[in-house]
C-alpha cells in the first residue's frame, strides 16, 4: 500500500538535494508543508464521493455546429455542459480537459488568428464551465505563443498545464506543472503532461524558448515535488499522450516518446488515476498490450493498478467516473467505476449556446465569404486507393503558392502531401461555390509550407517509405491493397471506437508525389516498388541531382518518419531544418484561401492528372473494390 502522508526525513533531505538551490529555504518550506500536511490528516474525511468529467481533443468543436459543412453536430461541448451541470446538481465534480481545444473548427482558427481583439471563446466557455485543470495539447501548441499564451491569461479559473514544456533558459516550466484541488476534503493534485512529438512536427517559432522534457523523466522529477510539498490524498495525471507506445516504430525506450502515458503508470510511483488525450481512441480502465494486441491492466512499479481512462476527440465520447475515495490508515483506497458517455440525444445547455452564440453568428458571417467557384466535386476517399483530383489539387496549389514571387519562396519542382481527412468533399455548397469554410475541408491542419533540397535518391525513398506503409504487398487479386492493422492471428484490426479496420498508417500519412511520373508496384516488397520514370514535363529525372520539394512543416520537421526512415535524414538534421530552403511565415491554409481568391474569376477545374498509377492495375482495381466495401462501408 501506497503512503501518501508519511514522508521520510531522506526524501526530504533528497528532495534539497534535488532542488540545489536554496536549501535553507527549502528545507523550511518542507517542514512547514510535512507540519500542515499532518494537521490536515486528523481532520481527513473517512469517506468521499465525487464524479470526475473528462474532455479531450475537443478541437474547437464548442457547438452543436459544424463550421465546415453547415450541419448540426450530434456532440459538442455545449452538450458536455449540460452534463456537467446534471452532475453538479447531484454532488461534487471533478472537471478536466486533456488538450486540443485550440485548433480543429475553423471557429477557434477565426478567433486565434483573424479576430484577435476580443477574448478567445475557449478562455470564456471554460470559464463559464469551471473547469478545474485544462492540459497543454499539442495542437494548442500549433497556435503559437500569441495564442495560448494569450488565452491563459484569460483564464480565471484554471490555467493551462504542463510539467514537461519547459523554459530553455532555466528548465523551468513555462505552463503551471501541476494543479491541487480539493473535492470533499479530499486533497487532489493533478499533474499535466505533453506529447513530446511535437517538435518533430511544429517551427520552432510557435515554442520559441521552450523545449519539451521526456513524459517519463519529467513525471519522476515533479512526483517527488509534488509528494514532498503538497502531501495528496490523490494524483491524477493529466497526459495529453496516447497509451501504444509503439505508434511510429517507436519502443518502450524511445526517448521523447509521443504515446508514453501508459509508459508513465508503468514506471512511475504513486500515480493513481491516469487520464490520456492524443490517440482519439478511447479508454475505459484498461491499457494496451502492443504484442498481443489487447487490452491489459496496468500496474505501477510498486503493484498498484493504475486506471487509464480517456475520451474520443470531438467530445463523442466522455469518461464519467464515479470515485469513492475511504480512508484506510494514512491512505485512502479509490473505487473507480464509469463509462464512456457518448452526448448524442443530450440537449445543449441552452444557458451556454445563448451566452456564446455571438461567437458562432460572427465566425459563420466570415467562414460564408465566397473565395471562388470549382466545376464538378472531388472527395478524399479516392485518395486511400490511387492518384486522386483531390490531392491533386493541394499539389498544384502548393507548387504554385512556391511559384508566387510575392510569397519569397524557393520554387519547387516537385510536391509531397497526403490527404489530411480520410472522408472530405469539396464543395459544400451545391452551386459550385468555394467559400471560406471549403479552406478547412481541404486542409484540416494548420502546417506551414516549406520548401527541402532533396536529392532524387531521398525522394524515391521517402516514396518508397509511404507506399511500404500504405500498400499491402499483394500476390492476387483476392488480397488486400491496403496495408491494414493485423494481430498475432494474422486477422484485421478493428477500432473499438468506429468498429472500422485499423491501416498500418494513418491516412495522413499517405504521402503521393507531384512533378514526377512513377509506377508504385504492389507486387514487390516495401522499399522497392517505386520506379521514377521521368520528371512531370518529360525530362529525365536523375537520383543523384537535387530538386526543390514543397512540403508541409509537420512532414518536413520529421512528422510521420518518412523523411527520416524513408529519406535517410537524421532527426537532428530534420529539426534544425538542415535542408530547408525557405519557409511561409503563415500556415499553408492562408495561402489556399489568397490563391483561390486571386483566381476567382475562373472556376477551378481539378483533375486526377495522372502522373503515378498501382500496377498491376487489375490488382489495383480488385484491392480497391475489396477494401473501399471494409473502410467505407
Amino acid at each position: 500500500m501506497k503512503d501518501k502522508k508519511t514522508k521520510s526525513g531522506f526524501l526530504r533531505f533528497s528532495m534539497v538535494l534535488l532542488a540545489g538551490i536554496f536549501a535553507i529555504s527549502a528545507v523550511l518550506s518542507s517542514c512547514t508543508s510535512a507540519s500542515a500536511g499532518q494537521a490536515a490528516m486528523a481532520a481527513r474525511p473517512d469517506r468521499v464521493e465525487f464524479t470526475l468529467i473528462e474532455t479531450t481533443d475537443i478541437h474547437g468543436d464548442f457547438f452543436p455546429y459544424d463550421f465546415k459543412t453547415g450541419k448540426e453536430m450530434k456532440t459538442s461541448l455545449s452538450h458536455v455542459s449540460a452534463i456537467v451541470n446534471e452532475k453538479r446538481a447531484e454532488g461534487e465534480v471533478l472537471l478536466v480537459d486533456d488538450g486540443d481545444i485550440l485548433q480543429g473548427q475553423p471557429i477557434i482558427y477565426y478567433y486565434n488568428f483573424m479576430k484577435t481583439d476580443i477574448p478567445n471563446p475557449v478562455s470564456q466557455i471554460y470559464n463559464y464551465m469551471g473547469y478545474d485543470a485544462i492540459a497543454v495539447g499539442n495542437h494548442d501548441v500549433e497556435t503559437g505563443h500569441a495564442v495560448y499564451d494569450k488565452v491563459n491569461s484569460e483564464f480565471t479559473g484554471a490555467k493551462f498545464l504542463s510539467a514537461n514544456i519547459v523554459k530553455k533558459e532555466d528548465g523551468m516550466p513555462w505552463f503551471d506543472p501541476y494543479t491541487v484541488v480539493n473535492k470533499g476534503g479530499l486533497k487532489i493534485a493533478i499533474l499535466a503532461l505533453t506529447e513530446p512529438g511535437f517538435v518533430k512536427n511544429f517551427p520552432e517559432v510557435l515554442y520559441e524558448g521552450c523545449e519539451v522534457e521526456d513524459m517519463i523523466t519529467s513525471a519522476e522529477k515533479w512526483m517527488k515535488i509534488i509528494e514532498e510539498k503538497e502531501m495528496p490524498d490523490m494524483v491524477i495525471g493529466l497526459f495529453h499522450s496516447g497509451v501504444d507506445y509503439t505508434y511510429g516504430g517507436n519502443r518502450a525506450d524511445t526517448p521523447k516518446n509521443e504515446n508514453a502515458a501508459q509508459l508513465v503508470a508503468e514506471q512511475v510511483d504513486g500515480i493513481d488515476l491516469v487520464l490520456v488525450g492524443h490517440d482519439h481512441q478511447g479508454w475505459s480502465g484498461m491499457g494496451w498490450d502492443p504484442a498481443a494486441k489487447a487490452n491489459v491492466e496496468v500496474k505501477s512499479p510498486s503493484g498498484e493498478i493504475v486506471p487509464i481512462w480517456g475520451g474520443l476527440n470531438d467530445a463523442r465520447k466522455i469518461p464519467v467516473l464515479d470515485i469513492v475515495a475511504t480512508l484506510n490508515g494514512d491512505d485512502y483506497d479509490f473505487e473507480i467505476t464509469g463509462e464512456l458517455v457518448d452526448p448524442t440525444g443530450v440537449t445543449p445547455d441552452p444557458e451556454y449556446l445563448s451566452r456564446f452564440s455571438f461567437y458562432a453568428d460572427e465566425a459563420k458571417e466570415w467562414l460564408s465569404t465566397k473565395i471562388g467557384s470549382m466545376n464538378g466535386i472531388i472527395n478524399s476517399r479516392d485518395s486511400m486507393y490511387k492518384d486522386s483530383a483531390f490531392v491533386d489539387l493541394i499539389h498544384d496549389l502548393q507548387l504554385a503558392v512556391t511559384r508566387d514571387p510575392a510569397n519569397e519562396l524557393n520554387e519547387a519542382q516537385v510536391s509531397f502531401c497526403a490527404p489530411l481527412s480520410a472522408n472530405a468533399v469539396l464543395p459544400s455548397n451545391s452551386d459550385g461555390s468555394i467559400t471560406v469554410a471549403d479552406m478547412f475541408t481541404l486542409y484540416r491542419y494548420e502546417n506551414w509550407l516549406y520548401t527541402m533540397d532533396l536529392t532524387g535518391s531521398q525522394i524515391k525513398g521517402f516514396l518508397e517509405d509511404s507506399y511500404g506503409n500504405w500498400m499491402n504487398q499483394m500476390t492476387s487479386e483476392i488480397d488486400h491493397l491496403i496495408a491494414f492493422s493485423l494481430d498475432a492471428d494474422g486477422n484485421i484490426v478493428m477500432d473499438n471506437r468506429s468498429n472500422l479496420p485499423m491501416t498500418k498508417a494513418r491516412s495522413y500519412n499517405y504521402d503521393s508525389a507531384q512533378g514526377i511520373n512513377y509506377i508504385v508496384d504492389v507486387t514487390k516488397p516495401a522499399g522497392s516498388r517505386i520506379t521514377i520514370t521521368s520528371m512531370a514535363d518529360g525530362s529525365a529525372f536523375s537520383l543523384s541531382k537535387t530538386y526543390s520539394v514543397a512540403i508541409n512543416s509537420y512532414r518536413a520537421m520529421g512528422g510521420g518518419g518518412l523523411l527520416e526512415r524513408g529519406a535517410g535524414i537524421s532527426g537532428a538534421d530534420l529539426l534544425s531544418m538542415k535542408y530547408v530552403t525557405s519557409a511561409t511565415t503563415r500556415d499553408l491554409r492562408y495561402y489556399l484561401t489568397e490563391w483561390f481568391q486571386k483566381n476567382s474569376s475562373t472556376p477551378v477545374s481539378p483533375v486526377e492528372d495522372g502522373n503515378w498509377k498501382v500496377i498491376p492495375e487489375a490488382y489495383a482495381a480488385a484491392g480497391e473494390k475489396t477494401d473501399r466495401a471494409l473502410m467505407y462501408p
